[in-house]
C-alpha cells in the first residue's frame, strides 16, 4: 500500500492566516467570533501550526482570501527562483486595481526590452 510521506506544514499558512487578518484589521477575537472559535484556537493557529477542522480551515482560507495552491503545491526548488515565487505571493495579495498597475509596468518593461533588442 502507498503511504505518502508528505505532511502540510501548517506553520507558514498560520503566518499567512495572521498576516491577512492583521491587513484587514481584525483582531483574533474578531475572527474567531467570524469562524465560531475561540481566540485561544485563532491564535494557536497562527502561532503554533495547530491543524484546524477543515471545516474552520475553508472558512479562514475563504474569509482572509488566501489562495491556498502555494502551501499544497510547492514549488521545485529548481523550477521557479525565490524572486520568482515572492512575485507571485505578492501578486496574490493585490486588489485588481493594483493588478492592473503591475500589468502596465510589465507591458512597459517588454516593450522597453523589445526596443533594445531591435
Amino acid at each position: 500500500m502507498y503511504q505518502d510521506e508528505r505532511r502540510l506544514d501548517f506553520h507558514a499558512l498560520g503566518r499567512e492566516i495572521k498576516r491577512k487578518r492583521e491587513a484587514k484589521g481584525w483582531t483574533q477575537e474578531y475572527l474567531a467570533q467570524l469562524v465560531d472559535r475561540t481566540p485561544r484556537s485563532i491564535m494557536y493557529i497562527e502561532n503554533r501550526g495547530q491543524h484546524p477542522s477543515l471545516n474552520t480551515f475553508y472558512q479562514l482560507v475563504t474569509l482572509l482570501e488566501i489562495s491556498v495552491d502555494q502551501f499544497f503545491y510547492p514549488t521545485n526548488e529548481n523550477s521557479e527562483s525565490d524572486c520568482r515565487r515572492h512575485i507571485d505571493v505578492l501578486l496574490s495579495s493585490m486588489d485588481e486595481r493594483e493588478l492592473t498597475i503591475v500589468e502596465a509596468t510589465a507591458e512597459g518593461l517588454k516593450k522597453a526590452r523589445e526596443t533594445v533588442e531591435v
